[in-house]
């Protein structure tokens, strides 16, 4: 059952009512018909809007309210399309008026304006005129739905939808009264309140409770309340049991400052007037250290758990708190025991499932009063069957307490399909183009679409990959919720997209294939005012596309009007059609990772575009000259654009860019830097190109230019905002940095990049910039030596925070003096990073101490020494070529930790001694080296043994991987699970022990000519992936003669993948009867003597998929297919003497592509037809 967004609909007519409706009426001020009508909108609107919440539970019951708010919801967004309208043809009349008046007719002078008008009528009246029929359709229906709602209530049928108040409380709006004291009245006596009176004082005289005790006095006014509270507080056995006492008549105003002020001023008996919260609760907790402390607070009306908990946090043992109060709320507040008691209740109603428990928990935390839980604990959503809800009730009872701006935007998410790994400004981008984020929800809040997003994290709606913590996914659960509160509104179309779409669907996403055909849009022919078009880029595994057919382009998308969102992201789309003049609504275009070269001028005709992205279109080769007239454009993305070589419009008529991924200065357009003044709303990453081109005053620009003639004038000239936080510098062509870069007041400047800046001699002092975690530097080809001057001057504590230091492409470098005679400089005392890269002048040594070091790469430094002796936290070492590899330890054995991940190449001197290198590297998980004279790995004290991932790359001598001596210590499992060996020329065979190893999954080969088997016995027990290449010696997998074990036994045999390629001495793959039957997926690949596969002509029962290429000598592949049902794939050329397929052809169910080509003595298929599921791609050849 689905469920409509009932009271979100709340926050979409809120919108409607306010802005957009004055804005039409405004408009339409002078076509009297019209604004008559919207004056009608003007008062049903908010009549309508009050009874939604009402709405909420009583739809899931009453099918009349249900349908009740379905036709509200379409005709709500009726209501949204036709004011947009009128926004539209005002902003283009605006334009026009603003371009007339920048061109002025001399025509038009000597003619009076009344004359023009009567012959020519405003377009905005004939505008007018179309849009009556329209607008009078929705009176109508506005009407409609007001006296349905008006006669239902009245009959027995009713559908019972009134106003709800709010739950808050709120102040009583009184006159300011006397407040009453702990003083009693002298002259009266009080008479039938000592029985509760006693109680009370047993109660307060017998509590030993370790922690804030709270007795509450709850009644209506004029019951004596205060009077038993001072009857008790003036008790004289009540002085005798407490050390301190206080009172404070706290009323309608709950303020914590003047609440505190005053218990201290009543215990101290001095006058306290601090402003400042934290100071006074210190003050008040000193106070009453050791001491057994009664408080009074009179009159309280404050619901606010929150407000509460501030207060009570001084407090300890020993204190007692009497509370006087009209609200029974308020005694279950003040005592937390009662918030227990019934989360308690609520948490039993999660039945145990974990995921309601945490939505429901995520809920309870953003619920201050104790009434709203025990509402919660009360609804009748609890009871409802899942079958009828369709939901888990305790996830529907979270979005059921969602804000309705929230409501709406989690209802959008419905159209994500299950699993889709999600961006979060990919989905904020998607609510600003539907209108779904409302700043006067949250007016303090600059960024609200990242404030929404968090508030759907917090509450457990979101949550992040486990995969890429970047990006965010939703739960399946959470996703079905998503989908029954959205209805038929929102819908994510799969698979070959079937099921219609109902007529009702605005929003409609749909997961891209490899060729997205006529077919698959058939879905959409209903659909008349879809708003959201959205194919999804599910996974990379397309081969060639994913294409789209012409006929969405030219056919579909011209008859969508209302399309709010249209996304083309990722197909391979050439030329986009001139239609966009049809799709005035649209607010988000992306077209990125297309093949698009222009973009058509009827893009500019968007005048309500906020979003338009073309990242990585990387074929784009200019932008439409007339984008200028896109005054909305919040969001610009032409990252990766790269043939895009100028903004050929006024960048500064879009004075709403919130984004712009860069500036391009063209050659000639140096003055466009100018027009920067005007953009005062950018933030986010910004790029500015071109700056070589800037050859003349840019005086009037945002950042302070001052006229210089050279490239240093205009890196002098920019001034970016204090608030800095990443700054990247390229191609600069001036011989120093400008004194900026490395200003201190750059107080939140994290990363710094130096690249490609090749006549720079010297660095800036980046030291100044003491919250810099990133700093890198490449491509600085005049640098020969680094100093003092890159800390700074009177920088004893420089690079205080900087984590990752990166060098790269520093061709002619030689010395880094690193100041360490200097006691009061600290070494880089947060760096975990260090990457040095192809500076091959580099001479000496690295830093000699980095603390707290724990990824050091060097690369291409052949002079260089690298000693890693002192550096205790280090677990990633990639080292490719240097002078010499040191670790003398002059740490103890107890501070050097095992290395996590090894890589050593190219190393011309090692020192470091057999026993450090077991310290180092015997329980790297990742272990790789390459370029090493190394008979063996014994050699050098190193065992398989310990080692996940073993890799050896060029090692010339290698023989074998262990000593003849060595074998495997049976207390020690080999946790290896892949083995990569290749271009050793000398290795003969794989260790006996490998058969052993009971976690190795994979094992690939290339280029050992000495290998003329695979292995002397049994293949690893768990292997599964087996991929040889280039041995040109191997004859057998497994050599048979020494095997009497049937290695490749069906029942021992695990391995699913083989892959053989380029091995000409490969005369089968098993000589026995039988080839492992867990095969799924059999490759091999320019083997010239390869003439069967296995003996019996028998394939693996279990295979899937077979591929055979460029093997002359194979005749036969297998007698028949009646075994191998499960096959989907089968690839063959380049088989000159396969003459038949085997029999069976047609009985592979599963059968999905033949490609068979270059096989000249191929003579025929059998003659029964391929079974239907197949396809065949491409067709036969040859």
């Amino acid at each position: 059952m689905s469920v409509i967004g009932e009271a979100a609909l709340s926050g979409f007519l809120d919108l409607l009512v306010g802005k957009s409706l004055d804005s039409a009426l405004n408009f339409v001020a002078d076509h009297y018909q019209l604004h008559q009508q919207l004056k009608q909108w003007q008062s049903i609107l908010p009549d309508i809007q009050a009874v939604l919440d009402d709405a909420e539970e009583k739809q899931i019951k009453n099918m009349g309210v249900k349908k009740w708010l379905e036709d509200l919801q379409d005709l709500a967004y009726d209501v949204d399309d036709i004011l947009d309208e009128f926004a539209y043809e005002e902003l283009r009349l605006n334009l026009q008026d603003t371009q007339a008046q920048a061109r002025p007719s001399k025509i038009r002078k000597f003619i009076p304006e009344r004359i023009i008008r009567s012959i020519f009528p405003p377009t905005s009246f004939q505008f007018n005129n179309s849009m009556i029929t329209k607008v009078k359709d929705i009176t109508d229906s506005l009407n409609s739905l007001t006296t349905r709602r008006s006669s239902a209530t009245a009959s027995t049928s009713s559908l019972g939808l009134s106003e709800i108040l709010s739950q808050a409380a709120t102040s009583k709006g009184k006159q300011p009264r006397l407040q009453p004291t702990s003083i009693l009245d002298g002259v009266v006596e009080y008479v039938g309140r000592h029985k509760e009176k006693t109680e009370m004082i047993e109660l307060l005289k017998g509590n030993n409770y370790n922690g804030v005790s709270v007795l509450s006095i709850v009644g209506m006014g004029g019951m004596g309340k205060t009077t038993l509270a001072q009857l008790v507080y003036n008790d004289a056995t009540i002085n005798e049991s407490f050390d301190l006492k206080a009172w404070v008549c706290v009323s309608d105003n709950f303020d914590a400052i003047a609440i505190t002020n005053a218990i201290l001023q009543s215990i101290t008996s001095e006058s306290c007037d601090y402003s400042n919260l934290d100071l006074l609760q210190v003050k008040l907790k000193e106070k009453l250290s050791g001491k057994r402390f009664l408080l009074v607070l009179d009159d309280i009306w404050n619901e606010n758990y929150n407000d509460w908990t501030i207060l009570r946090s001084p407090f300890g043992a020993g204190t007692t708190i009497i509370v006087t109060t009209r609200l029974q709320i308020v005694s279950s507040i003040v005592d937390p025991l009662k918030f227990k008691e019934i989360g308690e209740k609520i948490i039993r109603r999660c039945n145990g499932l974990p995921l309601a428990a945490k939505a429901i928990g995520s809920l309870l935390r953003t619920v201050k009063y104790h009434r709203e839980w025990e509402r919660i604990y009360e609804s009748e959503i609890w009871n409802l069957p899942e079958e009828q809800c369709g939901i888990i009730p305790a996830l529907r009872l979270s979005y059921h307490h969602l804000p309705s701006y929230l409501k709406r935007c989690f209802a959008y998410c419905s159209i994500i399909p299950k699993d889709y790994e999600f961006e979060k400004e990919e989905i904020i981008l998607l609510w600003r183009a539907e209108g779904l984020l409302q700043q006067k929800a949250m007016p303090q809040v600059k960024d609200i679409g990242n404030q929404y997003f968090q508030d759907l994290v917090s509450r457990s709606f979101f949550q992040t990959s486990s995969k890429d913590k970047s990006r965010f996914v939703m739960h399946d659960f959470i996703n079905d919720l998503a989908q029954v509160v959205a209805g038929d509104i929102c819908s994510k179309q799969e698979g070959d997209m079937q099921q219609k779409l109902s007529n009702r669907t605005r929003h409609s996403s749909y997961i891209a294939g490899e060729y997205d055909t006529v077919k698959k849009f058939e879905a959409f022919d209903q659909v008349k005012s879809l708003r959201t078009f959205l194919p999804l880029i599910f996974s990379r595994n397309y081969v060639w596309g994913p294409f789209l057919t012409n006929v969405v382009l030219l056919d579909l998308l011209p008859r969508l009007g209302y399309l709010g969102v249209l996304c083309l992201s990722g197909y391979k789309i050439k030329e986009l059609p001139d239609v966009f003049e049809n799709l005035k609504h649209l607010r988000y275009l992306n077209f990125s990772n297309t093949h698009i070269k222009c973009l058509p001028d009827s893009l500019c005709t968007l005048y309500h575009l906020e979003t338009l992205l073309l990242r990585r279109c990387w074929k784009l080769q200019r932008l439409p000259s007339k984008m200028g007239n896109l005054v909305n454009l919040h969001y610009l993305d032409i990252r990766v654009a790269d043939l895009i070589e100028r903004i050929p419009f006024r960048i500064d008529k879009l004075t709403n860019l919130q984004r712009l991924s860069n500036f391009i200065i063209g050659e000639g357009d140096g003055h466009s830097i100018r027009e920067l003044k005007y953009l005062s709303n950018l933030k986010g990453d910004f790029c500015l190109s071109g700056l070589e081109n800037v050859n003349e005053d840019a005086g009037e620009a945002n950042w302070d230019t001052r006229k210089k003639e050279v490239e240093e004038w205009v890196l002098d000239s920019l001034h970016p905002s204090k608030k800095l936080e990443q700054l990247v510098i390229q191609n600069f062509g001036g011989a120093k940095f400008s004194t900026w870069i490395a200003d201190s007041s750059f107080k939140n400047m994290l990363s710094l990049e130096l690249r490609n800046c090749q006549n720079c001699k010297s660095l800036p002092s980046i030291g100044r910039l003491l919250l810099l975690k990133d700093l890198s530097i490449g491509g600085l080809r005049q640098v020969h030596k680094i100093g003092a001057e890159l800390l700074g001057e009177n920088q004893s504590n420089a690079f205080a925070s900087l984590e990752s230091l990166c060098f790269d492409n520093m061709l002619n470098w030689e010395e880094w003096d690193l100041c360490e005679d200097d006691e009061q400089v600290s070494k880089f005392p947060s760096l975990r990073f260090l990457s040095i890269t192809k500076c091959p002048l580099l001479l000496g040594r690295l830093p000699t101490i980095l603390q707290s070091l724990q990824k050091l790469e060097i690369y291409e430094c052949q002079r260089l020494v690298v000693s890693i002796s002192s550096f205790p936290l280090l677990c990633e070492l990639s080292i490719a070529g240097c002078e010499e590899f040191v670790d003398e330890g002059s740490l103890s054995v107890q501070k050097v930790t095992s290395l996590k991940h090894a890589s050593l190449s190219n190393i011309s001197k090692c020192n470091i001694s057999a026993e450090r290198i077991l310290l180092r590297f015997a329980n790297s998980e990742t272990f790789k080296i390459s370029g090493w004279e190394l008979g063996s790995l014994s050699q050098i004290g190193l065992r398989l043994v310990g080692h996940q991932f073993i890799e050896i790359v060029s090692c010339p001598q290698l023989v074998s991987l262990a000593a003849e001596e060595e074998r495997l210590q049976l207390d020690k499992i080999p946790g290896v699970e892949s083995l990569f060996i290749r271009d050793c020329e000398r290795l003969s065979r794989l260790p006996e022990a490998l058969h052993a190893f009971p976690f190795i999954t994979r094992i690939t080969l290339g280029d050992c000519p000495g290998l003329v088997c695979f292995a002397e016995s049994n293949f690893p027990p768990a292997l599964k992936e087996l991929r040889i290449v280039n041995c040109v010696n191997l004859q057998y997998l497994v050599d048979e003669k020494e095997n009497t074990n049937k290695s490749m036994s069906t029942n021992t045999c695990l391995l699913e993948r083989l892959d053989i390629s380029c091995c000409p001495s490969l005369i089968w793959l098993s000589s026995r009867d039988d080839i492992c039957n867990r095969f799924q997926h059999l490759k091999i690949r320019c083997c010239s003597k390869l003439s069967s596969l296995v003996l019996n002509a028998k394939l693996p029962v279990m295979l899937k998929q077979l591929f055979i290429g460029d093997c002359p000598m194979l005749e036969c592949i297998a007698q028949d297919f009646l075994e191998t049902t499960d096959l989907e794939s089968i690839v063959i050329h380049d088989a000159e003497k396969i003459k038949s397929l085997p029999r069976g052809l047609d009985k592979l169910s599963h059968l999905q592509e033949i490609r068979l080509f270059r096989c000249p003595n191929l003579v025929s298929l059998e003659e029964k037809p391929l079974p239907s599921a197949s396809t065949t791609s491409p067709p036969f050849e040859n």
